[in-house]
């Protein structure tokens, strides 16, 4: 059988089950399953397809028919140029959470802080792009570190990653010219309306400061803000992911904290998604 008419069906089922994006998601499958580049699917489509890769292909779209994330089916995720290993342990990483990183980029600095670093994605993408750059990442969770370990092994910064479990900055040393972190913002009554593919397939402790309590959100942002003295060089960069409601609150919080120069930067699609701030010199 051709592969054109195996990922015809897989997106046929997808779409019986109102998996949303069901075309997209079986073509970025079938590419997996065939072990192709997926710009050059449309090149091997009329192929016969072999039984293995068939095989793999059915029991993807099976799990992707349950609201598996594409992500967890293939163990990759692509972040700011990269592909990042991700499992059930860690929160897959987001295009919008790719504007942190950006401004992170920005500040001239030598050590870097990532607090609740989950993939690791923000670290050794940071690190990455920033060879004069070494630093810390911290993360409360022992699974999603070994995560994040292998993505700094991939990507040839793990020389210059100190990975620690800690809550928050409870391991922490010195000082940092770089802080930055995409902590759980998600508040108890925002989980209730979340995908199938975050709610299900994704650590709810990496998405609501506290999952089996009410809460605003805000949790992180109050404890990161009520420690940043100790911990951020003077002209330091302290920069964190909010969400869409959020931006005002923390950038209050910046303030009082004593942070000059806070900001509010939005993403692509004009919404709040990063607040920053700087250590007076």
């Amino acid at each position: 059988m051709r592969a054109q008419e195996v990922l015809f069906q897989g997106v046929q089922q997808l779409k019986e089950a109102a998996v949303p994006g069901a075309a997209n998601d079986a073509r970025r499958l079938m590419a997996w399953a065939m072990q192709v580049e997926p710009g050059r699917l449309t090149l091997a489509l009329g192929d016969d397809i072999s039984d293995v890769a068939r095989a793999r292909f059915e029991s993807a779209i099976k799990q992707r028919f349950c609201r598996v994330p594409v992500s967890h089916i293939t163990g990759t995720r692509a972040f700011f140029g990269r592909d990042f290993h991700v499992s059930s342990a860690v929160l897959d990483p987001r295009p919008e959470t790719e504007r942190l990183v950006e401004i992170a980029l920005q500040h001239p600095g030598k050590r870097l802080l990532d607090l609740g670093t989950g993939s690791g994605a923000i670290a050794v993408s940071v690190l990455a792009e920033r060879p004069d750059l070494s630093g810390q990442a911290f993360d409360i969770s022992v699974d999603a570190l070994e995560v994040a370990k292998r993505n700094a092994e991939t990507h040839g910064v793990a020389g210059r990653l100190e990975l620690k479990q800690s809550d928050w900055f409870g391991e922490a040393e010195g000082h940092y010219d770089l802080i930055l972190s995409n902590p759980p913002y998600i508040t108890s009554a925002e989980m209730q309306d979340l995908q199938p593919e975050v709610f299900d397939h994704e650590p709810h402790i990496a998405l609501t400061p506290y999952p089996n309590a009410e809460n605003d959100g805000l949790a992180p942002y109050r404890i990161i803000t009520a420690q940043i003295q100790d911990y951020l060089s003077p002209g330091g960069l302290l920069a964190v992911e909010c969400g869409l409601t959020q931006g005002q609150a923390i950038q209050l919080m910046f303030e009082v904290a004593g942070l000059t120069d806070v900001q509010i930067h939005k993403d692509l699609d004009g919404r709040d998604r990063v607040v920053a701030g700087k250590m007076p010199v």
